[in-house]
């Protein structure tokens, strides 16, 4: 009996403190005419509204869409939270949170013959409307005269990084530099952000989004790209932004590009 309320004591204890470290993201929302979002926003520590500071957008993946403005901080949340992140890149961090039935990217998903999802990316096209709100965002925060204009940046995983690639070609002219972890996109669509470096990231085990998708974005960028880096999993399933956010030399090298 003891030992079983230890234990729900700890998690409750873990549950708690997760919860305590989130609410250094302050809660927003942008509602301008037929947009409507959530975010999270992070400011660096002895926030100066006087200075400038670089602007990092990350998307995150299809299950934690919704109106908690919360579950987007599941995957990427803790990692900007580190002391040592927070005080070697004073950065202004913002979580969108994808509305419930909605996605980041134009993109058609079907059931394959597995009985798993299959992703076909849409060429061009009308943005989706969490898409059309997120890029209002963007624009709204840009606006901010604490933001650097000349380092922003974008990133995301699985839904979010489909998201990313869609966002970069959108608004191609915005971002400094951009890392997408498994996700994909329609290879016709990269002339437009083949300017902008990128670190693509996939999991070789993946078998929700295909690999496939990152190894030819990568390797198209390779040959009309300015600067792509692409790291493959071997071992890794989906979940390969674990891998990615546990690369000591991914924030660094995102916040080492500026644009010119």
């Amino acid at each position: 009996m003891m030992k079983t309320f230890l234990t729900l004591f700890l998690v409750a204890f873990v549950l708690s403190t997760k919860a305590q470290d989130f609410n250094k993201y302050e809660k927003g929302s942008y509602i301008k005419g037929s947009d409507s979002i959530f975010y999270r926003v992070l400011f660096p520590e002895q926030f100066d509204a006087s200075k400038k500071y670089p602007i990092l957008f990350f998307l995150h993946g299809s299950g934690e869409r919704g109106n908690d403005n919360e579950s987007q901080l599941v995957h990427g949340g803790k990692l900007f939270l580190k002391d040592e992140v927070r005080k070697n890149f004073p950065a202004i961090i913002v979580f969108p949170q994808c509305p419930p039935n909605d996605y980041w990217a134009n993109v058609i998903i079907a059931p394959n013959a597995q009985g798993k999802r299959s992703f076909s990316f849409v060429e061009g096209g009308r943005p989706t409307k969490a898409m059309h709100a997120l890029q209002a965002v963007v624009k709204d925060f840009l606006k901010k005269p604490f933001v650097n204009r000349n380092q922003v940046y974008v990133g995301g995983l699985s839904m979010g990084g489909m998201g990313t690639y869609e966002l970069l070609r959108r608004q191609r002219k915005t971002f400094a530099a951009a890392i997408a972890i498994c996700g994909g996109d329609n290879t016709n669509n990269i002339n437009k952000y083949k300017t902008v470096p990128l670190w693509i990231f996939h999991g070789a085990k993946d078998d929700v989004v295909d690999p496939a998708f990152s190894i030819a974005i990568s390797e198209r960028l390779k040959v009309v790209g300015n600067e792509v880096k692409f790291t493959l999993y071997p071992l890794a399933n989906h979940n390969s932004w674990d891998s990615a956010f546990a690369e000591p030399e991914l924030l660094p090298w995102l916040f080492s590009h500026k644009k010119n």
